[in-house]
């Protein structure tokens, strides 16, 4: 959700981070700043709020320099506040940054006990005075900043100025992107290329583990480890959409890319990695409601209603709380058993499903505490409930939804933990790994994305198959109903959803070797049962694909082919299973030629009944 923006030149710095800053607004955000060099002097402006309001701030006492650093934030590590919102200063060096630093809760120790004193809530900070400790000792930013990354666990995007260096910015990439602008005489970084295009259209995108140091001269790239790395410059030749495409074809595929950074934003600020807790303060305002809570019922409609039925399993382990899941389209129209005793839960990425709004409002009547999970501040169903969980995946154009429906099964799972640990039925040991596991999720998501290829293969061979069944057991059952739901909408390839032991009650009947059949097989306590499953399948001449975090020889026996993603625990699983599913409905509708973004006869928030 943040943006990033820096530059050194000869242009007055805080135009051209303004500028840049305005073309993220799409990102979403509450808070502003810019910090600008001159004279040997760094000047910080922040500001709570739209960027308008640090535009304000900056006529009212402006800055000058050609050398600067912007930042657009969403508040999620500390509440929004001047004081949380970036660039964070130390000494001589400021900075902003993306991501999260999983073990920042020691490091601001450390700090503490050296005598640095840490002014905001943010993880942020800490990398400040790290740096500056760094830049005292060796006297070169370069240094200091490399130093310091070695002390950092996480996923992050950094960029570093100081008041000891005045023609250079240094940026660092890992898991979170960074762009960075090459002009004549300047140089420019960036979250997004559509923060450069008004000034230059040759670019490098950093990788993971790299380092760019920017100065008037030009820029040059380095690895974690101090060694050169070579990158021809691209020139970007995107019109206006295609730049809020970010240079992919479809904004489909770029959400599904997305979904790492979407999950940081959705976490950030929610895990307090001092005690191992969740903490969500945003249910503060229910919190003597839900002492009373008996059972929980879940509302939700399309692939909102498929995060809900893995939302089931999450919070019936973690919160042992009886859960059951309704489309919204049904509930209003039976007499559900609802009380002050149960916690109504409606998910909606739009926050304007009128189905789902209507379930709300019947919930209520009913005496029931509602909880929103919603990915749009100040929607209708957002400002209607007694409380929301905001998901903060960011814009989504298209209009299957990807990353709305992996940040609301994240804000799920954030939401069993929390329920499970105040009830105290999460035992404290499992709760410290299951949080462990969440923050290692979005570079697990990263490492998910690196089978596309993989998977586009998979989709030329059976693009012109005219009907898939999708099987799935326990928690990964609702995502096999939801690669089937993406497949329908944007390839209009019929696909059906099913539990896998349920295969033989019925579908079995539909295979030949006409019939594509996709798998999720993870190695868990069912395994062994549902390759029972694909044996009857491969007997009938039907053909596997198989997703899996552990493929053997007995799976690729029976398997046409096989996806594998990384292993993490079982609730976190469905995240990852889904990310191959995405890209599979994706490939397959661009091998048909379907409009991706705007599939026929959908909408993307559904307003009427």
């Amino acid at each position: 959700m943040c943006g990033i923006v820096g530059y050194v030149g000869s242009r007055p710095a805080d135009e051209v981070l303004v500028a840049g800053l305005r073309k993220l607004e799409y990102r979403g955000y509450d808070s502003a700043g810019v910090a600008t060099l001159n004279g040997g002097k760094i000047e910080v402006r922040r500001a709570v709020g739209k960027l308008d309001n640090l535009v304000a701030v900056l006529a009212e006492n402006p800055v000058e320099g050609s050398l600067g650093i912007g930042h657009t934030r969403w508040a999620t590590h500390g509440r929004p506040s001047e004081e949380n919102a970036h660039p964070h200063r130390a000494g001589d060096v400021v900075l902003i940054h993306n991501g999260i630093i999983e073990n920042y809760v020691e490091l601001r120790e450390q700090l503490r006990k050296q005598g640095r004193e840490i002014q905001s809530e943010t993880d942020t900070e800490v990398i400040s005075h790290l740096v500056d400790l760094e830049l005292k000792k060796s006297g070169d930013l370069l240094a200091a900043v490399r130093s310091t990354i070695g002390l950092l666990d996480g996923s992050f995007a950094i960029v570093v100025m100081s008041a000891t260096e005045p023609g250079r910015l240094v940026a660092v990439k890992n898991a979170t992107p960074v762009v960075i602008g090459l002009g004549e005489g300047e140089s420019f970084v960036a979250s997004d290329v559509p923060a450069l295009l008004e000034y230059t259209r040759d670019v490098v995108f950093l990788e993971d583990g790299e380092v760019a140091e920017l100065t008037t001269d030009g820029v040059s790239l380095s690895d974690f480890s101090g060694a050169e790395v070579i990158r021809k410059a691209r020139r970007i030749t995107w019109d206006p959409v295609t730049a809020r495409k970010g240079g992919y074809k479809h904004f489909l595929i770029k959400e599904i890319h997305e979904q790492s950074q979407a999950i940081i934003d959705t976490t950030r600020g929610r895990i307090a990695q001092e005690s191992s807790r969740v903490a969500l303060p945003e249910l503060d305002v229910i919190a003597d409601r839900l002492d009373g809570i008996k059972r929980a019922t879940m509302v939700a409609c399309g692939t909102a209603w498929h995060s809900c039925l893995v939302g089931k399993f999450i919070l019936e382990r973690f919160a042992r709380l009886p859960t059951e899941v309704d489309y919204g389209s049904e509930f209003r129209y039976r007499d559900p058993l609802v009380d002050e005793h149960t916690l109504a839960v409606v998910v909606s990425q739009s926050g304007e499903t009128a189905d789902t709004l209507a379930a709300m409002e019947s919930a209520r009547e009913r005496g029931a505490p509602v909880l929103a999970v919603c990915n749009v501040v100040d929607s209708s169903i957002a400002r209607k409930a007694d409380a929301v969980i905001y998901t903060h995946a960011g814009p989504e154009i298209s209009v299957a939804s990807t990353k709305a429906f992996t940040t609301q099964l994240t804000a799920l799972y954030l939401l069993g933990l929390y329920l499970g640990d105040r009830a105290g039925t999460v035992d404290r040991q499992l709760e410290g790994e299951c949080i462990k596991a969440l923050v290692q999720l979005p570079a697990l998501v990263e490492k998910t994305l690196q089978c596309e290829a993989e998977v586009e293969k998979v989709a030329r061979r059976f693009a012109s198959a005219s009907d898939l069944l999708f099987l799935g057991r326990g928690i990964n059952y609702p995502i096999a109903l939801e690669g089937a739901l993406k497949l329908k909408e944007i390839s209009y390839i019929h696909a059906e959803g099913y539990p896998a032991g349920e295969m033989k009650h019925g579908p079995i009947a539909l295979i030949d070797e006409n019939l594509p059949v996709v798998v999720l097989i993870p190695r868990d306590e069912v395994y062994e049962k549902t390759l029972s499953n694909l044996r009857e399948v491969e007997a009938r001449g039907g053909r596997i694909i198989a997703i899996t975090d552990n493929a053997d020889d007995d799976l690729r026996a029976v398997a046409e082919c096989v996806i594998t993603v990384p292993s993490t625990s079982t609730s976190l699983l469905p995240v990852l299973l889904t990310v191959p599913l995405q890209l599979l409905a994706y490939h397959m509708a661009v091998e048909r030629g379907t409009d991706v973004d705007q599939p026929r006869n959908l909408a993307k928030s559904v307003t009427v009944e």
